[in-house]
């Protein structure tokens, strides 16, 4: 088929190249423009990378709205648009153009999790289970008929960066197995029931900073679920850490937020009466390291108390 993508991200990249490996006609990449990055070096999406090392026609406007946009789209005559984590919201006149229209692979099991941050969210609610969906793309943000769905477990330690990757190649391999039945006339649509949908809101700074009252549980999931960013943070020595990896370590007798070092890192008491052990972090100006190394740092005996 001839194909508009529109992604932005490194989740769309594993969609858009099994797309150029299945044979089809890319005709168009959409993705964001590029944007400061570090030390104010301009960094270009890692769509725009891939796209233009196999020499794909990119396109990078600050708005989808206008004619203009929609006039360039016509132009390009795709039979279908695809879209993954693309980052704008797409107006009618652009998701009606494709004879075929226009889908989205988004990674939860719709309706639950609309929105910017599925799969973030999902571990942050500790679902056991997600997945991504295939579905025709609607004016209202992620409530388009569904074609097809692929669920998978999320694992117990598993991290938001991790379970990225992973749905990232379940959704492409799910999106080349459905593009035929879009072409040839036998996808299923599928309504989705609005009552049972969810909104899985963009993520932000203000989610880092660990309380210690919550329950072990629930600090495990803001951990694993707020990597690689913005990371969930807590504070040692007066400042603010990343903490990159923690695990459960059992009952505790410490008041929530006591801190202990332990051979293998920090121990943190949770208000559940539980604890976790916390493994790997980033202290504020430094590298990302073992717990166990900033303890050794400090010559700080196991079981002593950390102010």
């Amino acid at each position: 088929m001839k194909i508009v993508f529109m992604g932005t991200p490194a989740f769309a990249v594993a969609s858009l190249r099994r797309l150029v490996e299945d044979g089809h006609e890319i005709v168009g990449v959409f993705t964001q423009p590029d944007k400061p990055g570090n030390r104010k070096k301009v960094t270009a999406p890692p769509v725009k990378d891939y796209a233009l090392s196999i020499n794909l026609p990119v396109y990078q406007p600050e708005r989808m709205r206008g004619e203009e946009n929609t006039a360039l789209l016509r132009a390009l005559a795709p039979e279908l648009t695809v879209v993954a984590a693309y980052g704008q919201i797409l107006p009618e006149e652009i998701l009606n153009v494709p004879r075929c229209g226009s889908i989205n692979v988004h990674a939860s099991i719709l309706p639950k999790y609309r929105g910017a941050a599925p799969i973030n969210r999902a571990i942050l609610d500790g679902e056991k289970e997600t997945g991504v969906t295939i579905m025709h793309m609607a004016k209202k943000l992620d409530a388009g008929d569904i074609i097809s769905v692929r669920k998978t477990p999320i694992g117990a330690d598993e991290d938001a960066e991790q379970l990225f990757s992973r749905l990232a190649e379940l959704g492409a391999e799910l999106l080349s197995e459905t593009i035929p039945h879009i072409a040839d006339g036998t996808a299923l649509r599928t309504p989705q029931d609005d009552g049972a949908a969810t909104y899985a809101a963009m993520l932000s700074r203000d989610m880092s900073p660990i309380d210690w009252n919550a329950s072990a549980e629930q600090v495990i999931n803001q951990i694993r679920a707020l990597v690689p960013w913005p990371c969930a943070s807590m504070q040692l020595d007066g400042k603010t850490a990343k903490v990159w990896h923690a695990e459960r370590s059992g009952k505790t007798s410490d008041a929530p937020g006591t801190l202990r070092a332990e051979k293998r890192g920090i121990a943190a008491a949770c208000g559940d009466g539980n604890g976790v052990l916390v493994t790997e972090l980033q202290c504020e100006g430094g590298k990302r390291m073992a717990a166990s190394a900033w303890i050794n740092g400090k010559r700080a005996a196991p079981g002593t108390v950390l102010l």
